[in-house]
């Protein structure tokens, strides 16, 4: 009794210590006089991104006003710009903070992950709140940086990994601090392949600028090159890819207008974000690029930043207590694109009262991990048996889905049995499903995210911020939060280079045993992009 007295203690105590001001909330200064709105006033929201990812985050902040949108590809924004058709268009974000950055309080951030960082700052050094699609950043480096300038610039942020606002991912965080599976040791985590084409040998021939895209601003930071659409060659490798993974098609959800038919037929449909037809892709963009190691960070950032959430919430993980990282297996090494197959290491000191631990991140296909002598179907949970957590019917809740799996993604190795957690977070159970079965929940420590957070909704996420904005609690991922969780993950990109282990050196920020390693840790920013503060 005294042990898990000792272990709530020291886990809620030190999660909840400072939520309050040690004097009272009358302790802090006025928040009007901060900058921050009356929570009965309306944002006026701006977006850097006005298709796609963006355009979905946007449709969540319709109780707020949109009123200005940027992108440098006005073919890929055009759902955006027709459905807010009030709010002002530009290509260059900078030009928007100047022009209009008067009428703006807080801005939504998706563009491409090389530049996150770069936009992030210009806008909280203008005062704006900012909301940034998931990973944080590209690098471990720049992640780094922006928890330092939203400290200097305090303003409200938050990271898009949404799995932070499921009711799952904190009941996976109360069930491990509850010492109901004992010490964990080892977690392992999986997705499977990516479906944008990526191991590339050869970089397409040059072809023309579409007049809809401003191509040197699309780079921004990164090293100049030539635009390409991709060739025939391209086309093919990525046609035959697609269909060896059978990843060909996702098909967006039917498109739908905020006033239901009536509306339909009288304005733009909704922005609906997400799904898309491969073949319609080109070689970077707009969707290609995550697979690149000069604009994104691959599976790792792109789903490892949301599956691995409740590990980094829930064991307490952070570059200052990360000795390692190493990438133990991979199917291949492209010159400028990730491998489809690849297995991470992280290897990290004990934490206070926790013992040391390893985190596997694996690219691959079907369950990566089931505990010794269980078979998925043992470890699956059993249908309308034991606590209902998360969304019904099952949806989005197991990565990869096929009805072989164990249904989880994630799953927590601990002395005393096992956990896993699904999707973005939003499912959870002990293994084996008998023994969910018969499980009583420990009490609820951690307070619930405002608002609906179902299946793949962000609406909590995203009114956790306009909370925020308007001087409310900081929001569940802020950067505080996001930054560390973001700059430990992103290791494993720069670790997908080298073979052997990496040893980090958290003080110097950088790796101790490999120099080539540590130019994937800050970027070489092109002439008139470096960041400061």
């Amino acid at each position: 009794m005294a042990q898990e007295l000792s272990r709530r203690h020291f886990f809620f105590g030190s999660l909840l210590a400072g939520a309050v001001p040690a004097a009272g909330y009358g302790a802090v200064p006025s928040l009007k006089a901060l900058g921050y709105k009356s929570p009965n006033e309306k944002l006026n929201i701006a977006s850097i991104g006005a298709g796609g990812r963006p355009a979905l985050v946007l449709t969540q902040c319709e109780t707020q006003n949109v009123v200005a949108l940027a992108d440098v590809d006005w073919d890929r924004g055009a759902e955006g710009f027709a459905y807010w058709s009030k709010a002002t268009k530009y290509k260059d974000y900078r030009v928007m903070l100047d022009k209009s950055g008067k009428d703006i309080d807080a801005v939504v951030v998706g563009t491409p992950d090389h530049m996150h960082a770069a936009c992030a700052l210009a806008c909280m050094q203008a005062g704006k709140h900012v909301y940034v699609e998931k990973p944080l950043t590209r690098t471990a480096w720049e992640a780094r940086f922006l928890k330092e300038a939203a400290a200097k610039c305090g303003v409200a942020t938050q990271m898009g990994n949404h799995g932070y606002s499921h009711d799952a991912t904190r009941v996976a965080c109360e069930i491990l601090w509850s010492g109901e599976i004992g010490d964990v040791t080892e977690v392992h985590a999986w997705m499977r392949p990516a479906i944008w084409p990526q191991g590339m040998r050869s970089v397409a021939a040059p072809s023309a600028v579409p007049e809809t895209l401003d191509w040197d601003l699309w780079l921004g930071g990164a090293a100049e090159r030539p635009f390409t659409a991709g060739d025939e060659d391209y086309r093919q490798f990525a046609s035959a890819r697609a269909h060896r993974l059978g990843r060909v098609r996702i098909p967006r959800r039917p498109a739908r207008s905020a006033q239901g038919e009536a509306g339909r037929a009288a304005g733009p449909s909704r922005p609906q974000g997400g799904g898309f037809d491969t073949s319609k892709f080109g070689f970077y963009l707009p969707f290609n690029w995550r697979g690149f190691h000069d604009f994104g960070s691959g599976l790792i950032g792109d789903w490892g930043i949301h599956i691995l959430g409740p590990a980094n919430w829930g064991l307490q993980l952070g570059p200052e207590s990360l000795l390692s990282v190493e990438c133990v297996h991979k199917d291949s090494s492209p010159p400028f694109t990730f491998p489809d197959e690849l297995t991470l290491r992280y290897d990290f000191a004990a934490r206070r009262n926790m013992p040391p631990v390893s985190v596997y991140w694996h690219n691959t296909k079907g369950d990566a991990y089931l505990p010794e002598g269980m078979t998925a179907a043992q470890a699956r949970k059993i249908a309308g048996q034991g606590p209902q957590v998360g969304p019904g019917g099952g949806r989005r809740t197991g990565f990869p889905g096929s009805p072989d799996s164990s249904g989880y993604n994630c799953i927590f190795v601990g002395s005393k049995g096992h956990l896993g957690t699904s999707g973005r977070g939003e499912g959870v159970g002990l293994l084996p499903g008998s023994r969910w079965a018969d499980y009583e929940l420990p009490p609820a420590f951690l307070s619930r995210s405002p608002g609906a957070s179902t299946g793949s909704n962000t609406t909590a996420h995203v009114h956790d911020w306009i909370r925020a904005s308007k001087g409310g609690t900081p929001a569940c991922s802020n950067f505080d939060l996001a930054a560390p969780f973001t700059e430990w993950l992103v290791l494993g990109a720069a670790a997908s280079h080298f073979d052997g282990k990496l040893m980090w050196d958290n003080e110097a920020g950088k790796f101790s045993n490999n120099e080539e390693a540590n130019r994937w840790v800050k970027p070489q920013f092109r002439k008139g992009w470096e960041l400061s503060l």
